[in-house]
């Protein structure tokens, strides 16, 4: 399967709570981090929410 490498590039402060959280949920916790996730519809449900704050690219194995 694909994989999704999402990469937080603005920051979560002032947002709602709902955001900060789905932030978490993805296991990101500071700016810049970076983490793997593969391509499920879920996955891109958290993106599609929060894709103000991220970058993502395509990881092909």
């Amino acid at each position: 399967m694909n994989k999704l490498k999402i990469q937080q590039v603005r920051s979560a402060i002032g947002r709602k709570k709902d955001q900060r959280k789905t932030l978490v949920a993805l296991g990101i916790t500071r700016m810049s981090q970076s983490v793997e996730h593969t391509d499920t519809p879920q996955i891109r449900g958290m993106i599609k929410k929060i894709a103000h704050l991220l970058k993502v690219t395509t990881v092909n194995e």
